[in-house]
């Protein structure tokens, strides 16, 4: 019995390991949407079985970020216009919420921890690192998701974080100066939380939501990307680090 309950706690972080991995690469915008996720090549790139590529694709699909189709398999979600528009209304009704509970509970602890965040986000800027930013940006709102102790709220805007990312891919053109004002936006934000003007803070957020509204356009699409390239030991991902099952 114990052995049985050691290999299923194995397995099961193995599947986390390698959804973290795909997840991560979807939020970095390495892999964009409409890209096939062939069960083959990620059972080759992970070194595990197929029934552990499926659970795992399972569950971004049940995320919303990756589409399962009949007799076509799997792929990178598409997010149709009127999909953007309705994942940004959300992300919006749901994080006025947040911002005003994360305002509220903010401990200096927590604004030395976001001020940090966006330094991150400063630097990947400077060097040109798009797809990191994303990531980085992303991560800050869910940051103040955590502030604000709601797990629920903090669960509903994970999916949102990264379904805007595919559609920041696809729809996104000026992607320099979004990243300069989002970022910007980000610093607006953390002033009004540090000054405890909650009122405030609710309103930048809503505005730098709208902002990222604003710089879509939505008629644009990428095209497909290659799996081994995306998890390669070149990326840094942690592909070459997972083991394969007995």
């Amino acid at each position: 019995m114990k052995d049985s309950s050691a290999e299923k706690k194995k397995s099961g972080q193995l599947d986390s390991d390698i959804y973290q991995e795909m997840f991560g690469a979807i939020l970095e915008q390495r892999l964009v949407p409409g890209t096939k996720l062939s069960e083959d090549a990620l059972c080759e790139i992970f070194n595990v079985s197929r029934t552990t590529i499926r659970k795992v694709l399972q569950r971004l699909a049940h995320e919303k970020v990756v589409e399962i189709q009949p007799n076509r398999g799997a792929f990178v979600a598409e997010p149709t216009p009127e999909e953007a528009m309705d994942v940004l209304e959300a992300r919006r009704v749901i994080e006025a919420s947040v911002m005003k509970s994360a305002a509220q509970k903010a401990t200096p602890a927590d604004i030395k921890r976001l001020k940090n965040m966006i330094g991150r986000e400063e630097k990947a800027i400077e060097k040109g690192e798009h797809s990191k930013w994303v990531a980085l940006s992303g991560e800050f709102h869910l940051e103040l998701a955590r502030i604000a102790n709601n797990h629920t709220l903090e669960e509903f805007l994970r999916e949102l974080v990264s379904r805007t990312s595919l559609i920041h891919v696809q729809y996104q053109s000026n992607k320099i100066a979004a990243q300069s004002c989002s970022c910007d936006e980000h610093q607006d934000i953390l002033k009004a939380m540090e000054a405890k003007d909650v009122d405030l803070a609710v309103d930048l957020m809503g505005m730098h939501l709208q902002a990222i509204e604003q710089s879509l356009h939505l008629s644009e699409e990428k095209g497909d990307e290659d799996l081994y390239r995306i998890f390669s030991r070149d990326t840094g991902s942690g592909a070459s680090r997972t083991s394969g099952e007995g």
